[in-house]
């Protein structure tokens, strides 16, 4: 006898479209059959991770049978001092992806709602619909801004009442590079009833060299309500690893680890983490060239009449003046990877591009040049 399993779900998970990720380099090589292709999709930094990081896994493959330390000590205290906040402040997650999920299942529920941005990070709906609340998602500011499809703070605080338990801001974004300064988000948050919970997500944070951008873990003691979210994946190349962490105050932060899995970080993670901490020089030469690639692509763009959306992340999303699915296929077939931000992001005409390498920049614009006839 037949069971419909989808029906017997959870409401918000039956019409839950999955995240979908960049495509992987050894299924676009194994489909097309081709070799030597390039990704340039998931924000990845094309240096890899600090030496230092790689050192620190060799000694440990022999204690892999032994589980984690499931409460991240040594690296929730390293953290700590490096933030200025007590470790009790930390929650580790398998990635901030995982961070993010648990302030969702932690905070949000039927009745209640969750505000962002229209072309914010594809997450953030995801969290929301899994525990069946209710999105309340804010028109992006114009094309014409000086942040196109940016976050408008004024469209975000009109969709707040006194069900919104959650409010989402990625700064910088992802996928569009825009950023709030700082006077604009602290005002937004100060207005925010103190029920609400402001979830700062600040993935691309080590790469923003402005100088009126935040760093809001220096404002928890005045917000409660504030949480914090990084990663390792990024700037500090251990996407491979999984591991992320929330910055809140430890009231926050008890109700995030009491539903965080006991052992979600794992061993390799943990002490890869705490060895990219000690290596600034490599976090400075990962800036340094995303700076360098950045400026390459944006020059490159404009020689080509091409409009771009400006960035202060680590990458660049452009606008194909076209439908861009197809010009993404015919990139995949040039063996380059980027990222199509329709779908979800609600941005059709837009392709996303990781900064990389010189060479492999270079290869994106040839390529790209190849696929529009120039």
């Amino acid at each position: 006898m037949s069971c419909d399993y989808r029906a017997l779900a959870n409401a918000g998970v039956q019409s839950l479209m999955p995240y979908q990720p960049g495509k992987p380099v050894e299924e676009l090589e194994r489909e097309l059959g081709i070799r030597e292709s390039i990704k340039l999709a998931s924000n990845e930094n094309p240096l890899g991770p600090s030496p230092r990081a790689i050192q620190s896994l060799g000694g440990l493959l022999e204690g892999l049978a032994l589980y984690p330390d499931g409460g991240g000590f040594a690296l929730r205290r390293r953290l700590g001092e490096v933030l200025g906040v007590e470790p009790a402040c930390i929650t580790l997650g398998n990635g901030s992806n995982d961070v993010l999920e648990l302030i969702g299942r932690a905070y949000l529920s039927p009745g209640r709602n969750a505000v962002f941005s229209a072309h914010a990070f594809a997450v953030y709906p995801l969290v929301v619909q899994a525990v069946d609340a209710e999105a309340r998602v804010a028109p992006a500011n114009p094309m014409d801004h000086a942040m196109p499809y940016g976050h408008d703070l004024a469209a975000m605080a009109e969709r707040v009442d006194a069900h919104t338990r959650v409010i989402f801001v990625a700064n910088p974004n992802n996928p569009t590079g825009t950023w709030l300064d700082a006077a604009s988000l602290k005002a937004f948050i100060a207005a925010q009833p103190r029920e609400t919970l402001v979830v700062v997500d600040e993935a691309y944070f080590e790469y923003v060299e402005e100088a009126e951008y935040p760093d809001t873990t220096r404002w928890l003691a005045e917000f409660p309500n504030l949480v914090v979210t990084r990663t390792f994946s990024k700037i500090h190349g251990l996407a491979g690893l999984r591991i992320g962490y929330a910055v809140s105050s430890p009231e926050v932060a008890d109700i995030l680890n009491r539903v965080r899995q006991p052992f979600n970080t794992n061993t390799l993670a943990q002490a890869g983490a705490l060895a990219a901490l000690e290596d600034d020089a490599h976090v400075r030469e990962s800036v340094r060239v995303n700076r360098e690639g950045l400026d390459f692509l944006t020059a490159a763009c404009r020689e080509r009449g091409l409009d771009f959306i400006p960035s202060v992340g680590n990458f660049l999303c452009i606008d194909m003046g076209r439908e861009a699915g197809p010009v993404y296929q015919a990139l995949l077939h040039q063996g380059v990877i980027v990222r199509p931000v329709g779908g979800g992001y609600g941005l059709p005409h837009h392709l996303r591009v990781t900064v990389g390498r010189a060479h492999e920049n270079r290869r994106f614009m040839d390529a790209l040049d190849q696929v529009l006839g120039r």
